[in-house]
């Protein structure tokens, strides 16, 4: 097969805290409204993403992986997973806040839902003036505090809120509670799971059932990890032309690249496909035998085995890159 970079197409998902700015900003083909995620690449049961361009047009990416194997994902990540794809990439835009949550570990999801757990980081792309993310908490607190707190409406009392802005990045490993504000859309890079806790949802009712959306009160108290941290935000740097390391952990790697001249990526020693996240600008990604159009809010896997491209901004771009 020759291999070519893959996009695919968006899944939209309607959330009751969804806006309009995966249409409006990041040119998402949805006609309903309140879409609060779009699923790039996603291998979740049922939401399996289906390939838009190229050949291998109509094929699903659990299919990819079943007939191309370490081709595709690499052999490292071929011989961990099988045919399963280890990450799931989103946009996410939040009108109203998402609701106060945590997501279990590995062990716990794999204990009670037979699930990888989610860890997870996000990268802002678009955020109105005064918005916040949750994340973590703002003082050291017990369990049973927690749940006094959480019983009495007092939880956003001790949670840490950050002022957010566009180009901000944060790590959210598994039992870190966590929110994303009012007025914020992101890029969210994760495991593949759909596992999440409810702990607080501002007792709101979704329009579309009528009722309030179920917590997970019990489910989270043993999922939460209380301890505080000195930095929830990510420091990075981003020098102009050059890869640099964004958030790094053993479940995914993230680099941001910010350029306005062509760079030329070799990945021959990395045994792993790689995903493209466009955030800013358009580019080509040119190969030995042709040459692929890449624009913000598109995202793009490089099978394992198509190792040489080079990234051609039409002017100044930023992409994340992304691997196992």
């Amino acid at each position: 097969m020759q291999f070519y970079p893959i996009k695919f197409t968006p899944i939209s998902k309607y959330r009751l805290w969804g806006g309009n700015k995966l249409k409006t900003i990041l040119n998402k083909p949805f006609q309903e409204e309140n879409i609060g995620e779009s699923w790039e690449i996603s291998d979740v049961e049922n939401d399996e993403s289906i390939v838009a361009n190229g050949d291998l047009a109509g094929k699903t990416l659990r299919e990819l992986i079943s007939e191309y194997k370490s081709d595709f994902v690499g052999k490292n990540v071929y011989d961990s997973f099988g045919e399963k794809f280890p990450l799931l990439i989103k946009f996410i835009d939040a009108k109203t806040p998402l609701s106060i949550q945590v997501h279990p570990s590995d062990e716990l999801a794999k204990e009670r839902h037979n699930s990888f757990g989610k860890n997870e980081m996000w990268y802002v792309l678009d955020a109105d003036e005064s918005s916040e993310i949750i994340v973590g908490f703002n003082k050291q607190i017990s369990k049973e505090q927690y749940l006094e707190t959480l019983e009495t409406g007092n939880i956003l009392s001790v949670l840490n809120a950050e002022k957010t802005s566009a180009g901000d990045a944060f790590n959210i490993p598994t039992g870190r509670v966590h929110a994303i504000g009012a007025g914020i859309m992101l890029a969210e890079i994760q495991q593949t799971s759909d596992v999440t806790y409810r702990i607080y949802d501002y007792d709101r009712v979704d329009k579309t059932t009528g009722e309030k959306r179920e917590l997970h009160t019990e489910l989270a108290k043993d999922a939460i990890d209380f301890s505080i941290h000195d930095k929830y935000k990510t420091v990075y740097s981003s020098e102009e032309n050059k890869t640099n390391e964004l958030i790094h952990t053993p479940y995914f790697k993230t680099n941001i690249i910010n350029f306005s001249s062509p760079l030329s990526k070799d990945y021959e020693q990395l045994d792993s496909f790689v995903i493209y996240i466009c955030t800013k600008g358009k580019l080509k990604i040119k190969t030995s035998n042709n040459s692929y159009s890449f624009n913000k809010g598109e995202s793009i896997i490089i099978p394992a085995s198509l190792n040489n491209l080079e990234l051609i901004p039409h002017e100044q771009s930023e992409i994340l890159e992304v691997y196992y």
